[in-house]
């Protein structure tokens, strides 16, 4: 395997995108397809949550410094803990990818599939950090009639994406600590929720390929399907290479948007759609406060959505236009589904991936790699390294 490649998989896995440019199942040992789970797993649980809990293990308590880094970057309440968030997403992780692997273990022994114990645990890490790296050669797809194998990969990649913010809020809810769910909580069960629905309803009726299927399984791919862009999670049931082009429009829209704060998903979040509808209809409706679901969405909260929507914007142009260069072969759409999906750390493709050229697998790699940073976070990053660059150009021209 080519040094490129490796590096391609690598990136793929620790940013928990998915998208391969060889197959896993037949390119790898045992050995390598355990490296990429623990690049999976490394990756969706993040480098802070797993340094703050090595250091929460280590000495019992938090640095100030170390607890306002972890409420800045899970956008935390004051009243929760940043200790005890950790503590909970740690358990909560890996307690999910547990129950999932026993509970797909039984039904890839009667699917007969290959050493079925590690491809459960494989497959369940996998889902629940939305990577989407799946050993099998065509994903889900020999598996989309599977009430089972569709319910547990569901329900495992939508706990994984909805955050660990949304879990321990839900719990501290169900235990009495709080009187009901916060208002970001809201916000993200209502827009997943419609999303789901939406994006289920369109490839039910539009797609051809699924209307064609049995209602049962019909219903079932047409929502696997909305599921996996919705949560960035990868997988598929369905060959996304056959998707119609309106279908393909509401795919990308689902993609962009992505999964919810502090969860293991890419894409511009949730959260900040819903302050961007809300700045919309509060400017149409020429009100100078933003409002979402009756409250008031702050300026920091709009400030940092619009400027995350503008560099996703300017990104893809960017990405696009290098990637037309790289691959003149490819059509327009597929290529843009390949730059929105590394964007969001999707991993769905047309297609495409394997025959990158060297050129455009560099191109994925880098938007891979500021999909899972953070879109907004990537840029900020350069820009803080160009104005250091400018103020030590400044400090030699004084001197």
């Amino acid at each position: 395997m080519a040094a490129l490649d490796s590096l391609f998989i690598s990136t793929s896995a620790v940013s928990t995108t998915g998208l391969v440019s060889v197959d896993p199942g037949t390119s790898f040992t045992f050995f390598g397809e355990l490296v990429i789970i623990i690049l999976i797993q490394i990756g969706g649980l993040g480098y802070m949550t797993i340094g703050s809990f090595a250091v929460l293990a280590l000495q019992q308590k938090l640095g100030r410094m170390r607890e306002k880094t972890v409420k800045a970057a899970f956008n935390l309440p004051n009243d929760i803990s940043p200790a005890m968030f950790l503590r909970s997403v740690i358990v909560f992780t890996f307690g999910c990818e547990i129950v999932g692997a026993a509970a797909l273990y039984p039904m890839f022994v009667e699917a007969g599939v290959d050493n079925a114990m590690w491809s459960a645990i494989f497959h369940s890490i996998s889902a629940f950090c939305t990577a989407g790296f799946s050993l099998n050669s065509n994903s889900f797809e020999s598996f989309s009639g599977n009430f089972g194998v569709n319910i547990v990969i569901s329900a495992l990649s939508l706990l994984g994406a909805m955050g660990f913010l949304i879990i321990v809020d839900t719990w501290r809810t169900m235990l009495g600590r709080s009187r009901h769910l916060g208002f970001t909580s809201k916000v993200i069960f209502r827009i997943t929720a419609l999303f789901l629905l939406f994006g289920t309803l369109v490839m039910f009726i539009a797609e051809p390929g699924i209307a064609a299927l049995p209602n049962s399984e019909r219903l079932m791919v047409a929502f696997f399907q909305t599921m996996t862009a919705t949560t960035t999670v990868g997988f598929n049931t369905y060959p996304i290479g056959e998707v119609i082009p309106a279908v393909l429009m509401v795919i990308f829209f689902l993609m962009v948007i992505g999964a919810s704060p502090a969860g293991t998903g890419g894409g511009i979040k949730t959260t900040s759609f819903a302050a961007l509808i809300g700045l919309v209809r509060s400017t149409l409706k020429g009100r100078e406060r933003v409002r979402f679901f009756k409250r008031q969405v702050p300026l920091d909260k709009l400030q940092t959505a619009t400027a995350l929507l503008t560099y996703y914007c300017g990104l893809l142009m960017v990405a696009m236009f290098c990637l037309l260069l790289t691959e003149p072969g490819a059509a327009f759409e597929v290529i843009m589904f390949e730059a929105i999906s590394a964007m969001g750390t999707v991993g769905l493709s047309m297609g495409i991936t394997g025959d990158l050229s060297d050129l455009g697998k560099l191109v994925v790699i880098a938007l891979m790699t500021a999909g899972r940073v953070g879109i907004l976070t990537f840029g900020i990053a350069l820009a803080a390294h160009d104005e250091t660059r400018e103020e030590e150009e400044d400090n030699q021209l004084i001197m």
